[in-house]
């Protein structure tokens, strides 16, 4: 005769044997979560030794598990096997086609040997599985800027911050593809004030455009006033450049001049710079040579212009220039004057777009070659300063002073300031 089972001692078998399968899962778990913790521990550390012995341990005990070789395909990628890494990657890729993940370690490992393209598709399959996940279109930006494909980087950096806007990646990668402000548009007035004779006022105002990488071009209308007498000309200039040759322009003006100022001139300049160092003193040269002919009713004056800009650490700068002036009023013979000035350049403060930055110079021998009465007769020490004021990278402020001492006990009060706007 068969015993009948207890309902009580069932339940208390299954309860049991609950319990032993649980603790079981939950010691797994345990086991699992700390094999991860551990491996990102040491990859904080940049201990990729012994990260990678951890997930290898892991391996031995799954060797086919996903998850275990993504890590180590990542730790392989952030240690510098980039090679291996990818390889990893792409057999990943090939064994699960639906994880995003695998398809955005291929294209990082991708991007480190500079094979954009093949590191655009991979991105582009990641975001078919998942369009969704701000990280992805981050990444994509990335690599679309570095193609120099700016405008759809931008489009995807958009999308990201759409997604998701704390995304800090997507907030700076938009700022380091903004439309390039190729336009300067800046209007200035400067006051000469003298001790022995009446003051001079002048407005301007400039464009400069930057056409494309090779080409730009500069207009000008510049405004002079004398007691009762006024004069304008309009400048134009057009630069070409080259990375390894550096920039050329030349240019000139024509006036209406009233005996104040050149009725013509004609200019030229060459200027190349050189990269020195991140980490020195000496950061960079640059060097210009340039000659300006200037035609006045009753003078002609050539002028040739070697200038040297010395890049600092820390934004500091110096620069130097020279001038010689061949002077050759009517009814006398040519003679040649000397003239150079210093400047010191120097950042003041800095904010996310705002910038401050200040500069001082002196200046010997310099004449005024805009001016007719300002010509060959005279020698002079000046001394000044300026400040630039950057409210954002579309706006700035740039003001000046200086203070000329010449012979015969007379003096020169220059101010000025100007307004630019770059679009």
């Amino acid at each position: 005769m068969r015993k009948r089972l207890c309902p009580g001692r069932v339940f208390i078998a299954f309860a049991l044997a609950w319990l032993a399968a649980t603790s079981s899962a939950v010691r797994a778990q345990e086991k699992d979560s700390g094999w991860r913790a551990e491996v990102r521990k040491q990859a904080e550390a940049h201990d990729w030794a012994v990260a990678l012995q951890i997930v290898d341990g892991e391996l031995a005990r799954v060797p086919n598990d996903l998850e275990v070789l993504a890590w180590r395909a990542r730790l392989l990628l952030w240690s510098g096997s980039v090679e291996d890494a990818e390889r990893s990657f792409r057999e990943l890729t090939i064994r699960e086609r639906r994880d995003p993940d695998l398809f955005l370690g291929l294209a990082n490992a991708l991007a480190r040997e500079g094979r954009w393209e093949e590191s655009l598709q991979a991105l582009n399959r990641a975001t078919e599985i998942d369009p969704n996940r701000a990280d992805l279109r981050a990444a994509r930006g990335r690599t679309l800027r570095a193609m120099n494909r700016a405008d759809e980087a931008r489009e995807e950096f958009s999308r990201a911050l759409a997604l998701d806007p704390g995304n800090e990646e997507a907030k700076q990668g938009l700022l380091s593809v903004r439309r390039e402000l190729k336009n300067e548009l800046r209007f200035g007035w400067d006051t000469d004030r003298f001790n022995y004779t009446g003051a001079y006022e002048g407005e301007w105002v400039s464009l400069t455009t930057r056409w494309n990488e090779h080409w730009g071009s500069s207009l000008a209308g510049n405004f002079f006033q004398r007691i009762n007498t006024g004069a304008g000309k309009f400048v134009a200039s057009a630069t070409a450049r080259s990375v390894h040759w550096g920039a050329l322009s030349a240019g000139g003006a024509t006036a209406r001049d009233n005996g104040i100022i050149p009725n013509h001139e004609i200019f030229f300049s060459y200027d190349r710079g050189w990269r020195v160092s991140e980490t020195s003193f000496l950061r960079g040269v640059e060097m210009e040579y340039g000659q300006h002919w200037y035609a006045y009713t009753a003078a002609r004056i050539f002028t040739l212009n070697g200038a040297a800009t010395i890049y600092l650490p820390r934004e500091w700068s110096w620069f130097i220039n020279v001038t010689g002036a061949r002077s050759h009023f009517s009814g006398l013979s040519p003679g040649w004057r000397p003239s150079g000035v210093t400047r010191l350049s120097f950042p003041l403060v800095r904010r996310k777009e705002g910038f401050a930055g200040g500069s001082v110079f002196f200046a010997a021998g310099t004449e005024q070659f805009a001016l007719v009465d300002q010509l060959g007769s005279f020698a002079s020490h000046t001394w000044g300063g300026s400040v630039k004021l950057r409210f954002t990278a579309r706006q700035d402020v740039t003001a000046y002073a200086a203070f000329q001492q010449r012979t015969s006990d007379r003096t020169q009060t220059s101010f000025g300031m100007s307004y630019g706007i770059h679009f």
